[in-house]
C-alpha cells in the first residue's frame, strides 16, 4: 500500500472542485453530476499513475458499485461497496441508481466534495420546474437513515399533496426504503 498511498496524496493535491452544473428540481438546487465528479479527479489520478475503475456487483433490488483506485505498481485501494436501491424495476430506474451510486462512491473514495456555492444559491431565486414523481422516489430510496427518510418523505408528500398517482409512487418508495433500513438494523 506504500506506493498507492503516496501517489494518492500527490493526486489529491491536483483534484479540482466537483462543479455543481446540474439541477435537482425536487430540492430546487444544483448538484455535481457524475461527469463533473470524474472531471474533478481523473487528471490528478492519472498524472500520478492511478487508474479509476468502478465495478458493479449483482443486486436484485438496485445496484452495488465499488470504486477501485489501481496504481501502476499493481497496488489497489477499494472505496468499499455502495448499494443504491432502484426507484423502478426497469432500465431507467437501474440507470439512475447506477449513476447516483457511481457519483457518491467516487466522491467518498477520493475524498472530494462538490463546490460550496451556498452564497451564490442564497442570492439567486430558484426557478420552479415541474417535478417528476419517479425522480422524487429515487431521492426517497436514497435516504441513509430513518430520520432522513421521514424528512425527505414529508417534503415529497407536501409537494405532491392531492396527486394520488404521484403519492402512490412516493409511498411505494418510502415503504421499500423503510423495510431496507429496518433490515439493516
Amino acid at each position: 500500500m506504500k506506493q498507492i498511498a503516496s501517489a494518492l496524496v500527490k493526486a489529491q493535491r491536483e483534484f479540482g472542485p466537483a462543479l455543481k452544473t446540474s439541477r435537482n428540481p425536487h430540492f430546487k438546487s444544483k448538484y455535481a453530476d457524475l461527469s463533473a465528479v470524474v472531471e474533478a479527479v481523473i487528471d490528478g489520478l492519472n498524472n500520478n499513475g492511478i487508474a479509476l475503475v468502478q465495478q458493479t456487483h449483482e443486486c436484485e433490488s438496485g445496484v452495488i458499485v465499488e470504486t477501485l483506485l489501481i496504481h501502476e505498481s499493481g497496488e489497489q485501494l477499494s472505496g468499499g461497496r455502495l448499494h443504491v436501491p432502484a426507484s423502478k424495476q426497469d432500465a431507467q430506474g437501474y440507470g439512475s441508481a447506477l449513476t447516483y451510486a457511481r457519483r457518491y462512491s467516487l466522491m467518498a473514495t477520493t475524498g472530494i466534495a462538490p463546490e460550496d456555492d451556498d452564497g451564490n444559491a442564497a442570492s439567486v431565486k430558484p426557478v420552479k420546474e415541474p417535478l417528476d414523481p419517479s425522480t422524487i422516489a429515487q431521492i426517497v430510496l436514497a435516504a441513509q437513515s430513518m430520520d432522513d427518510l421521514k424528512s425527505t418523505y414529508a417534503k415529497a408528500y407536501k409537494e405532491f399533496q392531492g396527486n394520488q398517482a404521484a403519492l402512490a409512487v412516493i409511498d411505494d418508495a418510502k415503504n421499500r426504503r423503510k423495510a431496507e433500513l429496518m433490515e439493516i438494523k
